[in-house]
């Protein structure tokens, strides 16, 4: 049955997630839709710095003023989902002394805390930087968990009578009349909880007027509308490390480039960036030498990261976005400025209004922007209370003091915990005896876990964006098969195992440009746990096409064998060319984790021994999904 609301949100990024809460806690009646997960497109794919504004304080002011103002608001109402981490522009002898001083001059003109500090003073607040680093800029950076602030807003507006709706992919925009008056959307699954691979539904949703909040992919919903929004996708790719070896947030003080920023991030640290400008959103090429120049370049000031553990890399897209006719060719000199497209006065097609540009740390404003714009439109007199209100988890921040003597949250796990569900943790703690640790990697227990299921269904990856569980260093390898298993009480067999085969491999992809060294290792003992003790190979019996055991065993062509992907597979050779067989599985999304160092494949020792990082082809798959 075709549904009526106030407005839909097509887009569940932070601006989406922002926008849906601002319009349901001023009384509109509000769906949105998202074709994954929240977050799925470009917020979850980025490097979690909440900025200050120094990154933009010398090119970009306009920009550097709101960073700081919502940065401020953010601390404030979404305190478990931000770590005052604080962060540093540090100089080497090489950089530029006059730039050095424009971007002290422009933080201090932008109203930004900024303090000069030496070298020495540097390090003692960061061991591990380079010994040669001369001076310092002091900022108040944080980092910030996109996937916890993007839930926190969903939540509430859903308290507030929203409708969420993930895996709901926009196939078409209802224009009637030449006026915009709904979405068309198909469910991947069907409305409600999400249980994996049942026949979809499509389902029109009418609406008095229509957000585009969809980033990066605005133009091909503007396309279904009719109209231009010519948005100019620019790639970046972050590569994760597997400890933080740094506290601090530090970016490299000099004029735009890449590889010139290390956020630290829960247990790890995150290395970024690149800006190349693409056309599509969804295809293009991730390159090997993209993650080496992370590692290269920021060895130069944390020479640490040259012998670290590089856990996986992923790549997300910026929405820029300019007015027509301004003509910037490099991606980075266009501003990060946002832009409110009102299609009835640009292109006469009233009910419907595209949002781009922009950045995760303004993302409230830019929603109480377009929020107020359509409720102007709608004749709604309603007042904007997100920048005072805050989100759910974040209520009482004196209330965690509370809560680590009551729940005796001392351990390093429990304080995890604590700090994740922030003024929840009495409701979901106290839920669950008896409440052991599922993922010790990140400290995930029973609780969050079982938690996050009552809330995402069986979409095991929407768990993972909850809780961190799998995010850490063994991605998986030693606890998706038991966080499947808390699915066990409530979903039937199959649905748990497509479940976890999922989670699996997601895992993977971003770990397909990172093998070498001992990550190698680490993805090749992965692939023995679940091959060898979970039968996820596949049971040979179950196969259609007969098998060849000799060839099975020997890796030869064409075997066909278990965890091939099905008849007419190549896997026994391809593993033999340095684990390229799993970048073709990953093609189809057939169990792709399971064939990630590839049956008998000895070409990662090579690997290891030589130290080159030329395991497998990172341009094959364009579908990472970026998430850490």
């Amino acid at each position: 049955m075709d549904q009526q609301v106030d407005v839909v949100v097509v887009g569940g990024g932070s601006t989406g997630c922002g926008v849906v809460r601002d319009l349901s806690r001023r009384g509109l009646e509000t769906v949105l839709v998202e074709k994954g997960n929240l977050t799925h497109g470009t917020t979850g794919r980025m490097h979690g710095l909440l900025h200050s504004g120094g990154r933009y304080a010398v090119s970009d002011r306009k920009s550097a003023r709101e960073c700081i103002e919502e940065n401020r608001v953010l601390r404030d109402i979404a305190g478990h989902c931000v770590e005052e981490t604080g962060g540093l522009f540090v100089k080497r002898p090489e950089d530029s002394e006059e730039y050095f001083r424009e971007k002290l001059e422009g933080c201090r003109a932008c109203d930004i805390p900024a303090e000069v500090i030496d070298g020495e003073e540097a390090r003692r607040r960061e061991p591990y930087l380079a010994r040669d680093v001369d001076k310092a800029i002091a900022l108040p950076d944080a980092a910030i968990d996109p996937f916890r602030l993007c839930v926190a807003n969903a939540a509430d507006a859903r308290e507030h009578g929203a409708r969420i709706e993930t895996h709901a992919k926009v196939t078409d925009v209802l224009v009637e009349g030449d006026e915009v008056v709904g979405v068309e959307v198909e469910h991947e699954t069907g409305p409600g909880e999400r249980v994996h691979r049942e026949p979809g539904t499509t389902e029109a949703i009418r609406a008095r007027h229509v957000v585009n909040a969809t980033g990066a992919w605005a133009g091909n919903v503007g396309e279904m509308a009719g109209v231009d929004v010519e948005v100019r996708p620019s790639k970046g790719v972050m590569t994760v490390m597997n400890t933080r070896q740094v506290d601090t947030v530090i970016n490299r003080c000099r004029p735009k480039g890449d590889a010139d920023i290390v956020v630290p991030h829960e247990t790890a640290c995150i290395l970024g960036t690149t800006d190349e400008e693409v056309d599509d959103p969804e295809d293009y090429p991730e390159e090997e030498w993209e993650v080496d120049l992370m590692i290269e370049t920021l060895s130069e000031l944390i020479p640490a990261l040259k012998d670290a553990r590089t856990l996986r890399s992923f790549w997300g897209v910026r929405p820029l976005y300019e007015p027509p006719g301004t003509g910037t060719e490099d991606p980075t000199d266009i501003t990060r400025d946002y832009f409110l497209l009102d299609h009835g006065e640009r292109d006469d097609l009233p009910g419907m209004t595209t949002i781009v540009g922009g950045k995760l740390t303004t993302y409230r404003m830019m929603a109480e922007s377009i929020s107020d714009h359509v409720c102007d439109l709608l004749g709604h007199d309603a007042t904007c209370d997100t920048a005072e209100t805050p989100l759910p988890g974040s209520e009482n921040p004196a209330r965690m003091d509370e809560l680590m003597d009551e729940f005796g949250l001392r351990s390093p796990v429990a304080r995890r915990s604590g700090q994740r569900l922030g003024s929840r943790a009495d409701d979901v703690l106290g839920g669950v005896d008896p409440n052991p640790v599922v993922c010790e990697c990140e400290g995930v227990t029973r609780a969050e876990v079982r938690d996050a299921i009552d809330e995402a269904g069986s979409d095991l990856n929407a768990v993972r964006l909850r809780t961190r569980a799998s995010m850490g260093n063994c991605q998986g390898g030693f606890c998706s098969h038991r966080i499947a298993a808390e699915l066990a009480e409530e979903y039937p067999e199959s649905v748990v195992r497509d479940a976890e085969d999922e989670l699996y491999q997601e895992r993977w992809k971003g770990q397909r440009h990172a093998l070498w060294g001992r990550q190698l290792s680490q993805a090749m003992l992965n692939h023995l746990l679940h091959a060898t003790t979970m039968n996820r190979d596949g049971d040979p019996a179950t196969l259609d096409n007969e098998v060849d055991f000799d060839a099975f065993d020997a890796g030869s062509e064409g075997s066909g064998t278990a965890g091939s992907g099905g008849e007419g597979s190549d896997a026994g050779t391809a593993a033999t060319d340095g684990g390229r067989a799993a970048d073709d599985a990953a093609a189809d999304g057939d169990r792709a984790g399971d064939d990630a160092a590839a049956d008998g494949d000895r070409a990662g020792d090579d690997a290891d021994v030589d130290g080159d990082r030329t395991v497998g082809d990172p341009a094959a798959h364009g579908g990472t999904d970026g998430d850490r």
